[in-house]
């Protein structure tokens, strides 16, 4: 009979005392004049807790352990709420499911005000949960215009500053896709990487083609040519890395004819006795560990 999943957490909530909960970390006083504590609290007073702390119940003795929302308690605190509902964890490690996802990205941030906002809630009412300036809020609420869906869909799970959308949005669809492709293959998502890139654009592929550049003609061609050899090379580390999986397979399909052929004692000895360098070559691929190898390259 196979085994059941246990839970991790408790179906319903349970209200506790705040000043009752015991925290499993300190958090330093300065964390309060951060801007994260800020947003926590702007949050909560204006539309409520709305992830429920996570607390483990103490074994060998009454109360609750606070394993996940130390901020949110503390915000509780300084608004004076006594109680609050909380998730009751079967486990007492300090684990939470936020320690192992990936922080949004600017495009996702950008849907979920969208979202928000379509869905009745104001921008004034969402920088002030947010505790954001109204103006960065409808920067984000506009991050897109001007960006076309493939350069979306390159860029939707990457970490992109947002100055870098006000620098795609000056080019052309073909030219931004071109650079968002370029970003990836580089892996290099920052301003001024963004910016060489506009810098290197010819003028028929930005959206202001009148626009005179300021750049020296030399410089443009300069970038121009070092933009070019960074495609082939992306293009170059493409073909490699089909080659090398490619070679991994033959390599392991060798590796594994050879131990069978040292396996044979008969072979081996032979070998050893007439062609040593021939033994020893082939005992040194068959003891190669190539998953560690593929995981140096």
């Amino acid at each position: 009979m196979a085994n059941r999943i246990k839970q991790g957490f408790q179906e319903k909530l349970i209200e506790l005392v705040v000043e009752e909960l015991l925290p499993t970390k300190n958090i330093p006083v300065i964390v309060k004049k951060g801007r994260k504590y800020a947003q926590v609290l702007s949050s909560i007073r204006e539309v409520g807790l709305i992830e429920a702390p996570v607390v483990a119940s103490l074994k060998k003795e009454k109360g609750y352990l606070l394993l996940d929302g130390h901020l949110r308690i503390m915000a509780l605190k300084e608004l004076g709420v006594k109680r609050v509902s909380c998730l009751i964890s079967t486990d007492d490690e300090t684990y939470t499911y936020n320690k192992y996802i990936n922080r949004l990205s600017a495009i996702q941030e950008h849907r979920m005000i969208v979202k928000a906002l379509q869905s009745g809630v104001s921008e004034e009412k969402l920088a002030s949960a947010l505790n954001l300036e109204l103006r960065t809020i409808r920067n984000k609420r506009y991050l897109l215009s001007g960006i076309c869906a493939e350069t979306v869909d390159l860029l939707k799970d990457k970490a992109v500053p947002e100055p870098v959308f006000r620098i795609l949005r000056k080019m052309k669809a073909s030219r931004q896709i071109a650079a968002a492709m370029l970003m990836n293959d580089q892996n290099k998502f920052t301003y001024n990487f963004a910016k060489a890139l506009l810098e290197a654009t010819p003028t028929h592929q930005l959206v202001n083609e009148d626009k005179p550049s300021k750049k020296n003609p030399a410089i443009l061609a300069r970038q121009a040519r070092l933009e070019e050899e960074s495609l082939a090379l992306s293009s170059d580390i493409g073909s490699l890395k089909e080659q090398y999986g490619t070679a991994m397979i033959d390599m392991t399909a060798i590796q594994a004819y050879l131990k069978r052929l040292l396996g044979n004692e008969a072979v081996a000895k032979y070998l050893r006795d007439f062609n040593e360098p021939i033994y020893d070559k082939f005992k040194e691929i068959v003891e190669l560990d190539f998953l560690k190898l593929k995981n140096i390259g």
